[in-house]
């Protein structure tokens, strides 16, 4: 993740606002860009196709989270499914597997926080918020109030809970404490 308020956010922040509000010379005449121009302009919707390399058994364990923490997040309790997603608490990119137990079901802004680390679950199964959200963007009022707070939903099942040493593993590893 990059920062602009650091040297290499910086730099590609700077890149980013030539690139878009910066206009070519190619009179001599200097016309700003606007929104509106580039509203006007025919820029591609789409890019060129690419190819991924889809993660086999991501449905699956989907599947079994949503019915393990009965159709809820575990942090809030809600309820709405287009909004639930699996979230691996080891990522799978790197060590993590499947195993239900590696796995939280999260309402997708909470998943987002968790994969980055702004939000943890202690292996106690206590919600952690980062401070970094308070320091970074002087917000985070609807999240700290969960800070503490023992999760909303739990499985019932216990081989399906959430291991403690991955939690461990996430909250030593990728909470930004």
């Amino acid at each position: 993740m990059y920062e602009s308020s650091q040297s290499d956010g910086a730099a590609i922040w700077t890149h980013v606002e030539r690139f878009f509000f910066e206009q070519p010379q190619a009179t001599t005449e200097s016309v700003p860009v606007t929104a509106e121009i580039l509203a006007k302009e025919e820029i591609p919707k789409f890019g060129a196709g690419v190819l991924i390399k889809p993660r086999m058994g991501q449905g699956a364990f989907r599947l079994t989270l949503t019915e393990a923490y009965r159709k809820r997040c575990a942090i809030t309790g809600e309820s709405t499914l287009p909004v639930l997603e699996a979230a691996h608490i080891v990522p799978y990119a790197t060590e993590g597997t499947h195993d239900i137990n590696n796995g939280l079901l999260l309402r997708a802004d909470f998943h987002k926080l968790f994969d980055a680390g702004l939000v943890s679950v202690a292996p106690n199964l206590t919600i952690q918020i980062s401070p970094r959200i308070r320091e970074a963007w002087l917000n985070g009022k609807v999240y700290y109030r969960l800070h503490n707070e023992p999760l909303a939903i739990v499985p019932e099942n216990p081989l399906h809970k959430p291991d403690p040493d991955k939690l461990n593993w996430h909250f030593k590893n990728v909470f930004q404490a």
